[in-house]
C-alpha cells in the first residue's frame, strides 16, 4: 500500500468516529422538539451541500474528487441520520413493543418504527446508483452503498438478537426502539453478515493492490476502511467492549450505580 492509501484509510477512520460523535452531541444538545426541529431544518443547507459535493466529484476522477465524493456521500448519510436521531424522519409506530408478540408482529412494528427513515435511504442509494452510471468518479455511490448495506445488516441483527445492544446511543425521543431490539447469544444472519463484510474487505483490498492511479488507490483505500469499520461495529454487537468509550464526549454522562439503568432490550 502506498501512502495515499494509508493517509486515504485513517482520514476515513477519522471521519467516521468525528461525524458519528458530531451527530450525536448535536441531537444530545437538542433538547426540546422545537429544538430538534430546528437542528434539522437548520443543518439543510448541510444536505444541498453534500449533493452539490457529488454531483461536481462525479464529473472528475482526480484525487480531489475522490475525498469530495466520499465526504459529500458521508454528509447526506449523517445528514438523514441525524433527521432519524432527532425524531423528525422516523416512521408511524412511536410506541413500545409488548411482551410475547410473535415474529411476524413485532417485524411488522419494528418496521414502522424506521419505515419513513429507510424509504429516504432507499431513494438516495437508487439515486446514486443513476448517477454514478455514466459518472467518471463513483465514489460517492460506493460509500453510500457501504454504509446502507452494513446498517441494513446491523438492524437485522439487532432485531434478530445480539448479545450486546448499546442503548446509550440511543436519544430520548427514540426510547422505544429498543423494545424491538432482542438480546440473544446469537443468531443465523450473524455469521453470514460478518462473511459477507469479511469478503467486501478482501474485494476492495484486491482492488487496491491492482490500482492503476493514485485517484484509485485512494477511492478503493476510504471504501475498504469504511467496510472494516462496519465488520468493527457488528462485531461490537457480540463481543463485551467498551466501544461506548470512543464517543464518551458526544454521549450523556454515565449513570451512577444509585440511578435506575435501563435494560438492553427495552423490556
Amino acid at each position: 500500500m502506498t501512502s495515499e492509501s494509508w493517509i486515504a484509510a485513517l482520514f476515513a477512520l477519522f471521519v467516521w468516529w468525528f461525524s458519528t460523535g458530531a451527530i450525536l452531541l448535536a441531537v444530545r444538545k437538542a433538547q426540546s422538539p422545537v429544538a430538534r426541529l430546528a437542528l434539522t431544518l437548520g443543518t439543510a443547507p448541510l444536505l444541498a451541500l453534500a449533493v452539490f459535493a457529488v454531483h461536481r466529484a462525479s464529473a472528475v476522477d482526480d484525487l480531489a474528487g475522490v475525498y469530495f465524493g466520499f465526504l459529500g456521500a458521508i454528509a447526506l448519510w449523517g445528514w438523514i441520520e441525524l433527521a432519524f436521531l432527532t425524531g423528525i424522519v422516523t416512521g408511524p409506530n412511536l410506541h413500545v413493543c409488548p411482551k410475547g408478540r410473535p415474529g411476524w408482529e413485532r417485524f411488522l412494528r419494528a418496521w414502522g418504527t424506521i419505515a419513513y427513515h429507510e424509504m429516504a435511504l432507499v431513494a438516495a442509494l437508487i439515486v446514486l446508483g443513476l448517477h454514478a452510471q455514466s459518472a467518471a468518479n463513483s465514489v460517492a455511490f460506493w460509500t453510500f452503498a457501504v454504509l446502507f448495506f452494513a446498517r441494513l445488516s446491523a438492524k437485522l441483527n439487532l432485531f434478530l438478537g445480539v448479545p450486546k445492544i448499546n442503548v446509550e446511543f440511543l436519544p430520548a425521543q427514540l426510547a422505544h426502539l429498543p423494545s424491538h431490539f432482542r438480546i440473544a447469544p446469537m443468531n443465523a444472519l450473524f455469521p453470514i453478515s460478518v462473511t459477507g463484510l469479511s469478503f467486501a474487505v478482501a474485494c476492495w483490498l484486491e482492488r487496491l493492490f491492482s490500482a492503476g492511479s493514485p485517484a484509485e488507490a485512494a477511492g478503493f483505500s476510504l471504501v475498504a476502511a469504511l467496510t472494516a469499520l462496519a465488520l468493527l461495529e457488528h462485531w461490537f454487537m457480540v463481543l463485551p467492549l467498551p466501544d461506548e468509550k470512543l464517543w464518551r464526549w458526544a454521549l450523556p454522562a454515565p449513570k451512577t450505580a444509585t440511578e435506575p439503568r435501563e435494560d438492553a432490550h427495552g423490556l
